[in-house]
């Protein structure tokens, strides 16, 4: 018996309220054929996105039977071991445990929800375990039986009877010719699937109207979610692996104990993490995967974020070191952006003056962008190619100055470009605390490097102020500079120049140099002592 912690629901408010229009849908509109089957356009608030409905193989708008909330269950992993970051890839609400002994499943489900909080998955509202609602499951199964679309075999075993239901079987595309499940040979068809199993020896089981036994693996999903939501369900989600036999099995036998026409309006599957090079999904069962706690060593829950953003969640993910660094680059672009436009503002960095209007349409496009891309399917690379599209242009604009006494300054668009781009990482999940943290390490980095670039300046310094021995020269004027060394000095100027106006102020004080950082807090300093020479 598989081990199943694969339930998951809970109701979601729709985050970004703000970015589209909910109008009440009057009737049903058009039905969609797929392989003989109809789907009805349901009844409600249009949300003005459209989702890839698996239930039709095509884009679909999506209608919520209540204003701005979603009914949303999804499937989630086994807990058996360790949660590894495929399971991190999908959307986890609520959650079922497996009926392996207690310890076990309390210390994995215990981990499963540090993981999730590690990476600031927010929790759901309610947890919900099989073990504990195994009367639900046996009450689900004798109302499939009493509606005739279940039957009790002399083992003990209850099948769900595939050909009660006629055409209706086989929604999702290949389905119907799809080999049924292995099971007793007493089985009226080879399609039917088990909605409660006969113990085994030494197999956990409860009591039952057909004996001692334990849930079937697709049936203990209908039960929760049915005991949550009812008889309609907007969304349901979870891995493409799931679609066949899992979910065909869900809609059959959820809609066969409501006795309704559609019991999920739509379908939603992500594509699998995989290994760089990899046919292979990532799985426990394959030994493939890597753990969210090892991961957590390299990068951060904001890079796994982003590095998932990058990809559309229906396509396969390839997990690599170099993906990974695409996902770090970008949001340390983001975050250099961020803290560039605030110094800006302070007035902590001068630049030369700013094409406002320009950067006002570049945020207004960027904002219909990233709308119209994730009303389109999620489609969150689009989305995020929209940002980084709008902090180069915001780059462009930054351009450092040595003095900008006259010159107009802009802070009013930089600001609104900077509150905009927070607003979209923070419906996204990317922790802007995270990104601070690491403007901060990259100002460490900043100091080692200022210090090794002023102790240059400093020795080139003093080598162009070397005087000329005038016992060697001959020359009856008083000592002066090498004159083949004057462009030096000249260029040690110009640096000093050159780096006032990005935060670090170099000052010649005799044989001395010192640095400051002015956008630091607080400054840092440091000094270092010229070769000595003669005044």
């Amino acid at each position: 018996w598989r081990p199943c912690y694969c339930c998951a629901s809970q109701v979601v408010r729709l985050k970004y309220q703000c970015a589209f229009n909910t109008d009440k849908f009057i009737s049903n509109g058009p039905c969609s054929s797929v392989s003989g089957k109809k789907w009805v356009r349901p009844s409600g608030f249009a949300t003005g996105l459209k989702t890839f409905n698996s239930l039709t193989k095509q884009k679909e708008p999506l209608i919520l039977e209540r204003e701005r909330v979603a009914t949303w269950y999804s499937c989630g992993p086994t807990v058996y071991d360790h949660a590894h970051l495929g399971h991190a890839c999908g959307v986890l609400c609520l959650v079922t445990d497996n009926v392996s002994p207690t310890t076990i499943a309390t210390l994995y489900e215990d981990e499963f929800k540090r993981d999730m909080l590690s990476l600031k998955v927010i929790p759901p509202a309610v947890y919900l375990r099989v073990t504990e609602n195994v009367h639900h499951i046996v009450a689900f199964i004798e109302g499939i039986i009493k509606n005739g679309h279940a039957y009790a075999t002399k083992e003990g075993d209850v099948y769900f009877d595939i050909q009660s239901i006629g055409d209706r079987y086989g929604k999702f595309v290949g389905a119907v010719d799809s080999q049924g499940e292995p099971g007793s040979t007493n089985k009226r068809d080879s399609r039917d699937f088990a909605l409660w199993k006969q113990s085994k020896p030494q197999e956990p089981y409860w009591e039952s109207p057909w004996g001692r036994g334990r849930p079937g693996w697709h049936i203990e999903c209908s039960t929760i979610a049915s005991s949550v939501f009812g008889s309609q369900l907007d969304i349901h989600s979870g891995g493409i692996d799931l679609a066949f036999p899992h979910h065909e099995n869900e809609v059959a036998q959820s809609e066969a104990y409501h006795q309704c026409g559609q019991w999920a309006n739509y379908f939603l599957h992500s594509g699998h993490l995989h290994l760089k090079g990899s046919a292979e999904k990532m799985s426990k069962s394959l030994k493939n995967y890597i753990t969210i706690k090892d991961f957590l060593q390299s990068y951060s829950a904001s890079e796994f974020r982003m590095f998932c953003l990058l990809t559309k969640y229906r396509s396969a993910i390839d997990y690599s070191e170099s993906s990974m660094l695409e996902a770090r680059t970008s949001l340390g672009t983001i975050s250099t952006f961020i803290h560039d436009a605030k110094a800006y503002i302070k007035g902590q960095l001068q630049c030369t003056p700013v094409q406002e209007a320009v950067l006002w349409e570049r945020l207004a496009e960027t904002k219909y962008s990233v709308v119209k891309a994730l009303a389109d399917d999620f489609d969150t690379p689009r989305a995020i190619s929209a940002v980084m599209n709008l902090v180069y242009h915001g780059n462009c604009q930054l351009q450092p100055v040595s003095k900008s006494e006259g010159v107009a300054r802009s802070p009013a668009v930089f600001g609104a470009m900077v509150t905009y781009i927070s607003d979209v990482l923070d419906v996204f999940g990317i922790d802007l605390l995270h990104i601070k943290a690491d403007v901060v390490s990259s100002c460490r980095s900043l100091e080692g490097i200022v210090e090794k670039l002023t102790h240059f300046r400093s020795e080139v310094r003093a080598f162009a102020l070397a005087r000329q021995d005038c016992t060697i020269t001959g020359s009856p004027n008083k000592p002066g500079l090498y004159p083949d060394r004057i462009p030096l000095l000249k260029a040690c100027d110009i640096l000093r120049s050159e780096l006032a106006p990005l935060g670090v102020l170099i000052k010649d004080r005799g044989a001395t140099s010192t640095w400051e950082l002015t956008e630091g807090k607080p400054s840092q300093r440091g000094q270092y002592k010229d070769q000595e020479t003669s005044s």
